[in-house]
């Protein structure tokens, strides 16, 4: 009578880079953050604990929340989990 559906199907296409168009500005800013040199942050990072994020992840979403005018911790980690370009 109905179709049948599950709600754990995979919705989202595996590369997501093919729904982010070329020109966009987080292109640029990822392009940016992967040219800076790794020392600059393990120099600052004291090591030891749990595995973090990588650092030039982390900088991305805040220079890319920044450029998008969010600058609330709650709201950027909402976006990260909403929105594809933060992705």
């Amino acid at each position: 009578m109905y179709i049948q559906y599950t709600m754990d199907q995979l919705c989202l296409p595996m590369d997501l880079e093919e729904d982010i168009p070329q020109n966009h500005l987080v292109r640029v800013v990822n392009a940016a953050v992967n040219r800076l040199d790794d020392v600059i942050f393990d120099a600052v990072y004291p090591g030891g604990g749990r595995d973090s994020y990588h650092p030039k992840m982390l900088t991305k979403g805040i220079i890319y929340a920044y450029t998008q005018r969010i600058y609330s911790s709650r709201k950027i980690a909402k976006a990260v989990r909403e929105n594809l370009p933060f992705m």
